[in-house]
């Protein structure tokens, strides 16, 4: 006779994780299992990430004429190990008048991703139907560059790209920072940054599944050990390498990981989103919820029965379709605010 399960414990937390969305299940099996990321194996993972993820070349983003495509380089951030700072630039082809400007950060656990990559799917969601410019800032990857040479980096991007608006045809007055993953978490902290250092001043901060706490202590973060497409030991491989000997410390500045933030007042309207079965989940809500508690603006959305990464898993899905939809109508009310 099998052991009944614990009220308590290992047991108990495995067996009261939620269930993935039924789409989601079918598109997470049919991608087949994969390990976690560890500090072992964690130099391979790189290599195969920067082979295997697409890297659309600026004719291919142009997509027969519909959008101007460029890279631009901005100077060097103020840490003084960074060269400059790669930025691709994006807009609708023949869009008149400086247009609002959503400043991406890509994802990536920190460890992988480029600018390239995302460019296409935020290009067709939302530059096209709202008439916005993108940029996908090429940040530095850890643990070739630890903290804080990724947000030094995103932060030099955004302070030439406001700098220059006005030539380049961006609204340096409705800039919206953004991104998905390490992209949420870095979004996080830069708009932390920019409050603390005194502009500039977006208008809003995307925070898509954000990476926001090393500390890996949250119920989420055990609940879905080992079945989150993102656990808590790829998250911990991830920190480290980001991190090295501050991960987990007391005096952890809050620009490194957001959720040791004490202070969350005064930041531009926040849109929060995660997925119920992800390991980011109580991370994500406690960061809302602080937030409103600072008398901020904050929307919060948990995805039921949604892993980390869902929507790229399966953009398709229901669930996928009504994310997408309500990111959209956030971005609208806030660019006509």
């Amino acid at each position: 006779m099998s052991e009944r399960p614990s009220e308590h414990g290992p047991a108990a937390t495995a067996r009261r994780a939620p269930a993935f969305d039924p789409q989601l299940r079918a598109a997470l099996a049919a991608r087949g299992e994969r390990g976690p990321v560890t500090p072992e194996n964690l130099a391979a993972v790189q290599e195969r990430d920067a082979t295997a993820r697409p890297r659309p070349t600026a004719e291919t983003l142009r997509d027969g004429g519909r959008f101007e495509v460029e890279e631009l380089h901005a100077p060097g951030p103020r840490d003084g190990d960074g060269d400059g700072v790669t930025l691709v630039s994006a807009r609708p082809a023949g869009a008149t008048g400086p247009l609002p400007l959503l400043y991406y950060l890509h994802g990536g656990a920190m460890i992988m991703g480029n600018a390239w990559s995302v460019l296409p799917r935020l290009l067709r969601a939302w530059a096209l139907p709202l008439q916005l410019a993108v940029i996908s800032v090429e940040y530095r990857l850890a643990p070739q560059a630890p903290y804080p040479a990724p947000l030094e980096d995103c932060w030099a991007g955004l302070a030439w790209a406001t700098g220059n608006a006005a030539a380049l045809g961006w609204d340096a007055d409705r800039i919206i920072v953004g991104g998905k993953s390490a992209g949420g978490g870095l979004a996080a902290a830069l708009a932390l940054l920019t409050r603390d250092r005194g502009g500039p001043a977006p208008i809003g901060q995307l925070l898509l599944s954000p990476m926001l706490d090393d500390r890996g202590t949250t119920f989420s973060s055990r609940q879905m050990a080992g079945r989150d497409t993102w656990d808590r030991t790829s998250n911990a491989t991830a920190w480290q390498a980001l991190l090295g000997e501050r991960h987990g410390a007391a005096d952890l500045p809050p620009y490194a990981a957001p959720a040791r933030a004490t202070d969350l007042s005064a930041l531009p309207p926040a849109y929060i989103e995660v997925g119920s079965a992800e390991t980011f989940r109580d991370e994500a809500v406690a960061y809302a919820d602080a937030i409103w508690q600072a008398g901020g603006d904050a929307e919060l959305h948990v995805w039921p029965g949604a892993f980390h990464g869902f929507d790229t898993l399966a953009p398709h899905a229901a669930l996928s379709r009504d994310a997408h939809d309500t990111r959209t109508r956030w971005l609208q009310r806030i660019l006509a605010r």
